[in-house]
């Protein structure tokens, strides 16, 4: 069997008919997607006051962060500043007191030999510095369970109208106006109104479809897994005192994987089960079924082959088995946002703050107009789809910035139905200050290491 194998050389015909799809639903926000931007976006709008219908795909909310086992939460300071907070430190807290997340204290956020050897291992350090050891920081390793567990608690306390199992189809369009969505369901097609959509896929689904413009890249995909019953502390202390066995054995483990970060595996909040953030794989368009099939089988080749040879060599792993591989494959980059601004890599690594600076991440700022597409009113976006050339959204487009610009959104479409204007007229100091409202840091006050724009323009 090849599981990219396609049919262009079939003449296939088709008959089809328009379908009247019911309407199941009608509210003032409608968001599609139900990952952390997702999330963040609903539970946002609905705390402002706004009647909110959250669609997802899958069975369960959390996108990448649960589905795709992207287990830690970076990406959240500038030096010793945490930079993204709101929604996002609720799900850190939260996660904490269920023990099903481990933070640093703020005692360890510094760079020792001592706190790397216990900190290290849980990818809870600074992965942009270039010291060795790399400085313990401000980010939480988590369970992807718990994950949807708090998500479902934070939609259910804020009242939104969620429906799993929906899977969206095409956008309603009216004159250049978005007024809902049409999804497929095991009960056939549904309608869904509102005042204002979301749209929180990572693809820009709706959005595109919709006829905004965009550009399409591809970047690494990333099938995750996870190992139980293994013994941390033995392979740490192996590690430790063979630094160079342990590195030729890692070397050999990465070379079968196919890719994968400098630590192949960490550690999780459940005692001896480890995360892998790998095969790292290039070449697969993740907007295409074809191209995700084969993603999937080249990854489950390459794991296999993997941990066959974990077991037989490298202590600490010698009892492990295969505990889960993701149910999501995770995609980093596919369809991009053209919004009326378009962030550049000089934006992210020039530290360019806008007038209309309304989320942030690590030392980079968004401005609302990059999460406005031009041709299509009563649409906002955001998560790693926004609007950004793709050198730029490769180095701004972690989890907890996606889920500070979904507060952002959720506030704008609040404000943009409580006034009756459109959304892209909400000026972008109210937007700001409603984040504030919600705990959430806007970025309206600039770092000391921020480059000021001066030519950048609030919308009126």
């Amino acid at each position: 069997m090849n599981p990219k194998q396609t049919f262009n050389s079939l003449e296939l015909s088709t008959t089809t008919q328009d379908l009247t799809a019911p309407v199941i639903n009608r509210s003032n926000v409608l968001v599609v997607g139900g990952g952390p931007a997702g999330v963040s976006a609903a539970v946002t709008a609905a705390r402002s006051g706004a009647t909110v219908t959250l669609l997802e795909r899958y069975s369960s909310l959390g996108g990448l962060a649960s589905g795709g086992m992207v287990l830690v939460l970076d990406d959240m300071i500038n030096g010793q500043e945490i930079t993204v907070t709101g929604i996002v430190s609720e799900y850190v807290e939260r996660l904490q007191k269920l023990g099903l997340a481990v933070v640093p204290p703020a005692d360890d956020r510094k760079a020792s030999e001592e706190l790397w050897n216990k900190w290290g291992r849980f990818g809870t350090f600074d992965f942009h510095s270039h010291s060795n050891p790399k400085p313990v920081c401000y980010a939480a390793a988590f369970d992807p369970d718990g994950w949807k567990r708090v998500s479902n608690d934070l939609v259910r306390e804020a009242g939104v109208n969620l429906r799993l199992h929906s899977w969206f189809s095409r956008p309603i369009v009216d004159n250049g106006v978005i007024k809902g969505v049409i999804c497929e369901t095991k009960q056939g097609p549904q309608a869904f109104m509102a005042d204002i959509v979301i749209d929180t896929t990572g693809d820009i689904d709706v959005a595109s479809r919709a006829g905004a413009s965009y550009v399409k890249d591809n970047y690494l995909t990333t099938l995750v897994f996870r190992l139980g019953n293994v013994d941390t502390a033995a392979a740490e202390a192996f590690e430790q005192a063979n630094p160079k066995e342990a590195r030729a054995i890692n070397r050999k483990i990465k070379r079968l994987l196919g890719g994968a970060w400098e630590l192949w595996w960490l550690k999780t909040p459940i005692e001896g089960v480890v995360w892998c953030n790998a095969p790292h794989m290039t070449g697969f368009d993740g907007a295409d079924p074809a191209d995700l099939t084969a993603a999937e089988f080249a990854a489950r080749d390459r794991i296999s082959e993997a941990v066959e040879y974990v077991r037989a060599n490298l202590p600490g792993f010698s009892n492990c088995y295969m505990l889960d591989v993701a149910s999501q494959m995770g995609v980093r980059q596919t369809r991009l946002l053209e919004g009326e601004y378009v962030m550049t890599k000089d934006d992210v690594t020039q530290r360019r703050h806008f007038a209309d600076t309304v989320a942030r991440g690590r030392d980079y700022y968004y401005p609302y107009r990059s999460l406005l597409p031009k041709e299509v009113d009563q649409l906002l976006v955001a998560g790693r789809h926004y609007s950004a050339t793709p050198e730029a959204q490769k180095m701004s487009r972690e989890i907890p910035p996606c889920m500070a610009m979904g507060q952002a959104v959720g506030v704008a479409a609040a404000l943009a139905v409580e006034r009756g204007v459109l959304v892209r007229d909400v000026p972008a100091g109210d937007i700001q200050q409603g984040m504030r409202n919600h705990g959430a840091d806007p970025g309206d006050a600039p770092s000391s290491n921020a480059t000021v724009d001066q030519e950048s323009a609030v919308p009126a």
